[in-house]
């Protein structure tokens, strides 16, 4: 009889207390963000992993894609495309690959240079904190930081190399550039096919390295940032489940994002728990990306080193142009700055 009513008590909670919730043990002391800040001046980080989108460009003046009215995708209709995300599809744009170089065109002018964000990233490289830096931009404005291209995974890949859609024949930045301002469809010079930026559009495989990079990269990863990023798009926004129970994930975003999305994608991974009783090790910092790499590098003493590595290699940036009188000769390396990848 005591056997049945223990059974019947465990299985219904008849006859017998709720047992008290077991505490929640917290990676940190305090999940906030001067929590996180007073945590790494006394105890540090090993290493930081970043991941970043569209929103740590903005500044910059390169447009994201989902904002309401200022977004990419609300400010193509004179494409006259069947729907906005078909300017970055594959089978459209082999049908008609002029509205994306004419898009091309109308992004690539201007000054864009680096903003506090991606100098920011650089600083944690040069203090042997980085271990990699995703970005789901295309915009190369982490490589004119002078961020080492193996830092850097650009899940959606960039204008940096280009592809002859039908031979493989690679171009350079600066070969596809001068195609795009001389108003001419780059073709290729071997098969006369389209020469295709190396960005991920719809209908495309991300680089074998965001496959490969992670067991690596999150092993030993204390500390995710995670910026200017929807979380919506897949499967870049993954990657914050692959940092383990003990890393601490910063977002910095001038959204609340990552809750919800990430429970859609699957149920069964945990997403952002920060503001929520069951949060052992997430924080935010809800604003500009700029503001919150600034008020970082402020709360760990590292403002004068992050203002200085801006002003230097501003210097660089400016050099390297004023030494381009024309514009028609430019360094593969640091001169086409387009928009940021879809987010």
């Amino acid at each position: 009889m005591d056997m049945i009513r223990r059974f019947f008590a465990n299985t219904l909670n008849l006859g017998e207390s709720k047992p008290e919730p077991s505490k929640v043990e917290k990676v940190i002391e305090e999940l906030t963000f001067e929590g996180l800040t007073t945590h790494w001046r006394e105890h540090g980080f090993g290493k930081v992993v970043t991941m970043v989108g569209a929103g740590i460009s903005t500044s910059a003046g390169i447009p994201d894609f989902r904002s309401p009215g200022s977004g990419l995708y609300n400010n193509l209709k004179k494409y006259n495309l069947p729907h906005p995300t078909a300017i970055f599809d594959l089978d459209y744009f082999e049908k008609n690959p002029a509205p994306f170089f004419s898009l091309a065109k109308e992004l690539y002018p201007g000054s864009f240079v680096p903003t506090p964000a991606h100098y920011f990233v650089r600083l944690l490289d040069e203090k042997g904190l980085l271990q990699r830096h995703y970005t789901q931009n295309i915009d190369t404005l982490d490589r004119l930081t002078g961020l080492p291209a193996e830092k850097i995974i650009e899940a959606h890949g960039s204008f940096h190399t280009n592809h002859c859609l039908r031979c493989r024949r690679e171009y350079d930045m600066a070969w596809m550039k001068e195609e795009i301002f001389a108003d001419r469809l780059p073709k290729c010079e071997d098969c006369n096919s389209v020469v295709k930026p190396d960005i991920v559009f719809f209908g495309e495989n991300l680089p074998a390295s965001f496959y490969t990079s992670p067991d690596e990269d999150f092993r030993d990863c204390d500390l995710l940032i995670i910026m200017g990023t929807s979380l919506e798009v897949q499967p870049f926004a993954s990657l914050v489940e692959r940092a383990g129970p003990r890393c601490v994930r910063l977002l910095i975003n001038r959204d609340a994002v990552g809750r919800g999305s990430l429970a859609h994608w699957n149920p069964q991974k945990q997403a952002l728990q920060y503001g929520l009783p069951s949060n052992t090790r997430d924080v935010a910092f809800l604003g500009d990306c700029d503001a919150g790499c600034l008020a970082l590098a402020k709360a760990l003493g590292w403002e004068d080193e992050l203002q200085q590595l801006i002003d230097n290699e501003g210097k660089k940036l400016s050099q390297n142009e004023e030494g381009d009188g024309t514009g028609e000769e430019e360094e593969e390396e640091d001169k086409a700055k387009p928009h940021s990848e879809p987010d």
